[in-house]
């Protein structure tokens, strides 16, 4: 009788410790022909990125819990690791904790400004070649310059970040701050020359890079201002908006600016908008945007690098977990630089 209760009492405890700890796998497989008007070239490509994750919580008790996610990309069409220079855990790879002050993690990840605007666009911030957040709606900019040729454009390695709790139900603090660490960086020319840049090879941050934003969100009303510098000293702002009429329907607007004036001799400064909407029809779901970036760091000629972009697309339901997309974009840079895309395929989530 007293082994069976020992038994039972342990039993019990391992199912606590059980319960108090929790790890998910999750990913997306998303694959798809895409066509580029102006080249000959048809194509596997993908509408998003493709990952495989793990995420997991622990209770500590007295409200206070520890996190930690790591994040693998692969190509669809080769399930080679997404892009050879990027790190093993591109996606992100952060250890943290959760408690009554917020979130505090550290390691790699979307900045705080990278991650928020991505609820303020269209295509959620997929890299789709129809979608706006990687590169009209950061206006070109890099939260990653010193990072190795080929990496991610929007993530900081070796930063803290830290999210308050939402506040009154409505506003929310993010900040993210990187640290002066090259990653083997290339050597980047900006106002120097070939022969003398101005950031070499390895060589430390100037200043520390960091990311902040600040969102608001009430009823069917959000709104977010945010602000961010990178490790050679170009500054961006942007703000963004959305409103919901109705249930099924998302309006979104933002605009940003970037400043370039430390390592940008000519127009440094580049400013762009975007207006969208995602429209829910029956079993799909409706996406479009309009945007426009200028100068993009061009000569001011007749034929200015002012990129306009229109783009329409379509998600039809399977199931709660996969969706058939089909998406088109015109995109003009110059008269001489126009083309058209078009794309289909299938995003599963799982």
């Amino acid at each position: 009788m007293k082994k069976s209760l020992v038994a039972l009492a342990l039993m019990g405890a391992f199912s606590a410790a059980q319960a108090q700890s929790s790890v998910t796998i999750y990913g997306t497989l998303d694959a798809g022909i895409s066509r580029r008007t102006d080249t000959d070239v048809t194509a596997v490509g993908k509408r998003d990125n493709n990952k495989l994750g793990f995420r997991g919580v622990e209770d500590l008790g007295s409200g206070l819990k520890a996190l930690f996610q790591l994040e693998i990309r692969y190509e669809p069409d080769t399930g080679l690791i997404e892009n050879t220079t990027r790190p093993l855990f591109q996606g992100q790879s952060r250890v943290g904790l959760q408690g009554d002050f917020g979130t505090l993690r550290f390691g790699r990840a979307l900045s705080a400004y990278q991650e928020t605007s991505t609820a303020f666009e269209p295509w959620s911030g997929m890299p789709a070649v129809a979608g706006y957040q990687t590169d009209l709606q950061v206006a070109g900019y890099t939260s990653d310059p010193l990072g190795p040729a080929g990496n991610s454009a929007n993530r900081f390695s070796n930063a803290v970040f830290y999210n308050t709790p939402v506040i009154a139900n409505i506003f929310q603090l993010n900040l993210t701050v990187g640290t002066k660490e090259a990653n083997n960086n290339p050597a980047i020319i900006g106002r120097g020359t070939a022969a003398a840049p101005q950031f070499p090879a390895n060589s430390m941050a100037p200043v520390y890079p960091y990311s902040l934003s600040v969102t608001a969100t009430s009823g069917p009303f959000a709104a977010y201002g945010a602000a961010e510098r990178n490790a050679v000293d170009t500054k961006l702002w942007s703000v963004g908006a959305s409103y919901k009429p109705i249930n099924d329907l998302k309006l979104m607007a933002t605009y940003q600016r970037q400043d370039q004036d430390y390592s940008v001799p000519i127009n440094p400064i580049t400013k762009a908008w975007m207006i969208g909407a995602n429209w829910n029809v029956g079993l799909g779901m409706v996406r479009a945007g309009i945007g426009r970036k200028t100068p993009d760091n061009a000569l001011n000629s007749p034929n200015i690098a002012k990129t306009k972009q229109f783009s329409l697309g379509y998600d039809y339901n399977l199931s709660p977990r996969t969706y058939l997309y089909v998406d088109g974009t015109r995109k003009k840079i110059t008269p001489a630089a126009t083309f058209n895309f078009y794309s289909l395929g299938i995003h599963h989530n799982f």
